[in-house]
């Protein structure tokens, strides 16, 4: 029971945190427009980075495609991650690294979820549900 709970705070840790970045995606805020800007993708890296967060998401809670949600979100968190170091820095507009560790804590949720899911891993490889 303490496992399970302890997964639910997880996957809706991630959730929650990719969901309220859709906003700022969405809507077009400027710290957005200037990330995408500087990594030279905006606006189509910016919205396409949002529906696979909204499509990561919705994956997650779902028990059965959580694993699949968790690895989509994995991969974006770990780009997003990179970004921050190699090309943005870790402060992006005076946020005192929010957007980083929002997007550090969001990478381990999903890294927890893959690790949990871990068994699940060869079954998704071939395409069986």
């Amino acid at each position: 029971m303490k496992n399970q709970f302890f997964i639910w705070i997880v996957k809706l840790t991630a959730v929650v945190i990719l969901l309220q970045t859709l906003f700022f995606k969405f809507s077009g805020a400027s710290e957005s427009v200037y990330i995408f800007q500087t990594l030279g993708i905006e606006p189509y890296g910016r919205i396409g980075s949002g529906v696979v967060e909204l499509i990561a998401s919705i994956l997650i809670l779902i028990p059965r495609t959580t694993l699949l949600g968790a690895l989509l979100g994995l991969g974006t968190m770990l780009g997003a991650v990179f970004s921050h170091i190699f090309v943005l820095g870790i402060e992006i507009q005076n946020d005192g690294g929010t957007l980083f560790v929002l997007a550090a804590i969001t990478l381990l949720c999903c890294l927890i979820l893959v690790f949990r899911e871990r068994e699940k891993l060869f079954g998704l490889l071939q395409l069986k549900f």
